[in-house]
């Protein structure tokens, strides 16, 4: 796997960038830019980055579970602060279950039907999502993802937490160290068409393979609990009675981490079977503070959820529409360009331990 470097594009202004803010300087204002969305961010045209953002507009944020979740309260929380500042109307809408696929292409429909003027949605699905999404792009919408991507054609941008090579390499050594780098390990994840867990896991399991630090670490199985805090904690339960020598669960799901913490902490395994991945801090304080957990790492979903309205407000006033090298400035005036397949990442995330782990709140 060839993995993407993007922390260059964010030194330098790209020539796309400087080309778009040249030309829209020496009189573009007379031309119009195209009505219709375009459907590839491969393709796309390029944006007008001086044009202002648009007021009034209505975006529409449809998380992968609406309710039940911290995270996605969170970067709901963070999602609605960019746009009413920006003095545009925020919408949310979803369904309660994160693997109800059906439902969310219910929303987004009717989303469309409504003619909001961006959708922004974490993905439960990376193919079925597609038709519905497509329609929306066809009728002038533009649509970002964030948190859960689906194929590149059916968005304009996509929204990520993070590099998954910053992401997945201090979860991994983290684990190593933790079990003096032999033993058995599992994953618990969430589901088994969630694109960015599949998508983590693959660099997981490139890191367990390639690097030989971890010849003697063996990953014996990878279970999904669909995000559903009842369903993982039992998956826990099954793994360490069909795994007697499990050494730790490497979780990248915050229902999944907090789930298998819950088990662990009432477990006579207790610190003997050690447990990393990502969870948010209030979910996860308890178990730090108890010993169940020596460290776990998540970026801040409030950010993502700001980021991605940026995106979108973005998108919907013309700034930007999804080709590679296209920047934008977020709310501190701070730089994102789009990376390979209209992508941007959040930056780095933290590692949360019983040092720090009391200065978060989400």
């Amino acid at each position: 796997m060839t993995r993407p470097t993007v922390s260059a594009l964010a030194v330098i202004i790209p020539l796309t960038l400087l080309t778009g803010l040249l030309t829209t300087a020496c009189g573009s204002e007379n031309k119009d830019p195209e009505s219709a969305v375009p459907t590839n961010p491969t393709t796309a045209r390029r944006g007008y980055p001086l044009h202002p953002i648009k007021k009034g507009m209505t975006i529409a944020f449809v998380p992968k579970q609406l309710g039940g979740s911290l995270y996605f309260a969170a970067a709901g929380d963070g999602g609605r602060a960019v746009v009413e500042k920006l003095s545009s109307t925020y919408k949310e809408v979803g369904t309660s279950e994160s693997t109800d696929t059906a439902g969310q292409v219910k929303y987004i429909n009717r989303l469309t039907d409504e003619g909001v003027d961006a959708i922004v949605v974490s993905a439960q699905d990376p193919d079925a999502l597609c038709g519905a999404l497509k329609r929306a792009m066809d009728k002038g919408i533009p649509v970002v993802t964030y948190d859960s991507d689906t194929r590149p054609e059916c968005r304009n941008a996509f929204v990520s937490p993070a590099d998954p090579d910053q992401l997945t390499f201090p979860l991994v050594q983290s684990l190593a160290e933790q079990i003096d780098y032999k033993g058995d390990i599992a994953i618990l994840s969430a589901s088994k068409s969630a694109t960015n867990q599949n998508n983590w896991i693959e660099f997981m399991k490139e890191d367990l393979d390639s690097d030989p630090r971890y010849s003697d670490i063996k990953l014996v199985t990878i279970a999904y609990g669909d995000d559903n805090a009842d369903k993982s904690y039992r998956l826990t339960g099954s793994l360490l009675k069909e795994y007697p020598k499990l050494k730790a669960i490497l979780a990248p799901t915050s229902v999944g981490i907090s789930a298998a913490a819950q088990y662990l902490s009432e477990s006579p395994l207790k610190g003997k079977v050690k447990l990393t991945g990502l969870g948010t801090p209030n979910s996860m304080r308890e178990y730090v503070k108890d010993g169940t957990v020596e460290s776990f790492e998540l970026w801040d979903p409030t950010e993502l959820g700001k980021l991605a309205a940026w995106t979108a407000e973005s998108l919907a006033s013309g700034q930007i529409t999804g080709r590679e090298g296209q920047g934008f400035r977020g709310m501190n005036g701070q730089l994102f360009v789009l990376g390979k397949n209209g992508v941007v990442n959040l930056g780095d995330p933290t590692v949360f331990t019983s040092k720090n782990i009391n200065k978060y709140n989400f």
